[in-house]
């Protein structure tokens, strides 16, 4: 994979400017995190280099300074919202970053259940929190938020918000997805300590939009694209080019409310320290971009697969046409299409010999392995035992599993298991290699080729099934899917 992207500067210079930012106001800062803190995969597919616990690593570096609180809604709990990258609820992922901040040595102080108002599955699972003996606290649905100021900063708004104890200079805010009530939280929190005498001082920490990257540059673009459902938009930060006469990039979300921010911080502190929403944030990654043109790429790939994605999910029942119409305009702005995937053509050409699924993959020097549908391999598993083959210099007629040790597989998943596709999957395909490399030098050989598709380009002339998707993944490879299923039922179990 070509690299575009310094991450190890990125560390260096993330995690001063958030220190410097500690000390700029007396030694406790509430720090906003946006995106995700861990598996940050989109970040690491558009910024090629981008490792995908960055975020993870900077922080860290901070961890003796840094206390995490999880924000999470009370109406996100009432309704199960889920994931969808993660397929569980917010809940339920409120208590997987718990375990997963702890395993690194980073302390949660607390979790927080905003926009609460008596609702009976909040209750529920604070109790369980208790449980847990994990400490909780209650932020309140507030009459007029965010438009009514003067009530909003007071005794009858912030004011009613239980007040969350922290120990440590960085409070990192983060929650496990967008309208979880993070700012808010912040913003409450300055109200009580400034109440207490204690000037605490607010940023935010979110990737995207790289402010100082042109707002038409493909990065940015790719973001408005991760966010179609959200209908976020890029924009100038006009409180930034009037204050310094200099053109930044937001979003239009924070561009928006920050007259409402401005108001409250008066409110406060009696003055506000920024000038823009871009002066809010921390976010050195446009300085860490060493190619330009390898993130440019990356990032027009990445619009493309979300545009196929979208399709995708319309096909499921689950998606917007709203979000579809944004992301075919988007691909207009980045002077892009269907074509500059390259693994696509000969993709859907092989289906048409075949007359059956086929999936195909764009190996690390442009060549592209296809993988058919067979009596013992789905496409994928196919794809894949014929890339590490190519990938390793290995001769197409050599069997790397054995038709023989497949079927006594095929006869467990059919007759035991009550199975009705005999075929194999990407994991079964896998295990059955593994197995085969304890006596097959050749297997083994072939097993130890799995890393070199990290960062490979992947096209499904059907909609994978989920196990299928999930391996890919695993194994770091960028998917797109046509939007058909692999056959006319109505019922498609994954």
């Amino acid at each position: 994979m070509k690299i575009g992207f310094d991450n190890d500067l990125y560390l260096k210079t993330q995690s001063e400017h958030i220190k410097k930012r500690i000390s700029d106001f007396n030694n406790k800062l509430y720090l906003e995190f946006g995106g995700k803190l861990f598996d940050d995969y989109h970040a690491s597919r558009v910024l090629p280099g981008f490792r995908p616990d960055s975020k993870l690593e900077m922080l860290l570096q901070l961890k003796e300074q840094a206390e995490i609180i999880i924000v999470i809604s009370a109406d996100a709990i009432e309704s199960s919202k889920i994931r969808g990258d993660l397929g569980i609820t917010y809940d339920d992922d409120v208590l997987r970053l718990i375990d997963a901040f702890r395993s690194k040595g980073l302390y949660v102080g607390s979790v927080v259940i905003t926009q609460y108002s008596g609702e009976n599955a909040a209750d529920i699972f604070r109790q369980k929190l208790h449980d847990l003996g994990i400490q909780s606290y209650l932020h309140f649905k507030i009459e007029g938020y965010p438009s009514n100021i003067d009530h909003i900063v007071s005794d009858e708004g912030y004011g009613k918000n239980e007040y969350i104890e922290t120990t440590k200079p960085l409070v990192v805010v983060t929650a496990p997805g967008p309208g979880s009530g993070k700012m808010a939280t912040c913003l409450s929190q300055l109200y009580h300590e400034h109440k207490r005498g204690i000037q605490a001082g607010y940023a935010k920490f979110e990737t995207f939009p790289i402010w100082n990257l042109p707002l038409r540059h493909p990065v940015n673009i790719a973001y408005e694209a991760a966010t179609a459902d959200l209908n976020d938009v890029n924009m100038i930060d006009p409180f930034h080019l009037e204050a310094y006469g200099v053109p930044t990039v937001n979003y239009n979300r924070d561009i928006e409310i920050f007259p409402v921010l401005n108001a409250t911080f008066e409110l406060i502190m009696g003055e506000n320290p920024y000038k823009s929403p871009t002066d809010m944030g921390v976010n050195m990654a446009g300085y860490c971009i060493t190619d330009d043109a390898v993130c440019n790429d990356a990032s027009r790939q990445e619009i493309i697969r979300r545009y196929y994605q979208c399709l995708c999910d319309l096909k499921k029942g689950i998606g917007s046409k709203d979000a579809m119409y944004k992301l075919q305009l988007l691909m207009k702005q980045a002077g892009i299409s269907e074509s500059n995937r390259l693994v696509i053509q000969p993709t859907l050409l092989r289906e048409v010999e075949t007359t059956h699924p086929v999936v195909g993959i764009e190996l690390p020097d442009g060549s592209i392995v296809t993988g058919k549908t067979s009596d013992l391999l789905g496409a994928s598993a196919a794809a894949l035992l014929n890339s590490i083959k190519v990938l390793g210099n290995i001769p197409d007629e050599v069997h790397l599993v054995s038709p023989e040790a497949i079927e006594p597989i095929q006869t467990l998943k059919t007759s035991y298991l009550g199975g009705s596709n005999p075929r194999l999957h990407t994991d079964e395909i896998l295990i059955a290699l593994s197995v085969t490399a304890a006596h097959s030098e050749t297997a083994k050989y072939a097993l130890d080729q799995l890393p070199k598709l990290c960062g490979c380009e992947l096209h499904s002339s059907v909609i994978l099934s989920s196990v299928d998707e999930h391996i890919f993944k695993k194994l770091g490879l960028h998917i797109t899917c046509e939007p058909k299923f692999d056959s006319n039922k109505i019922y498609h179990k994954a």
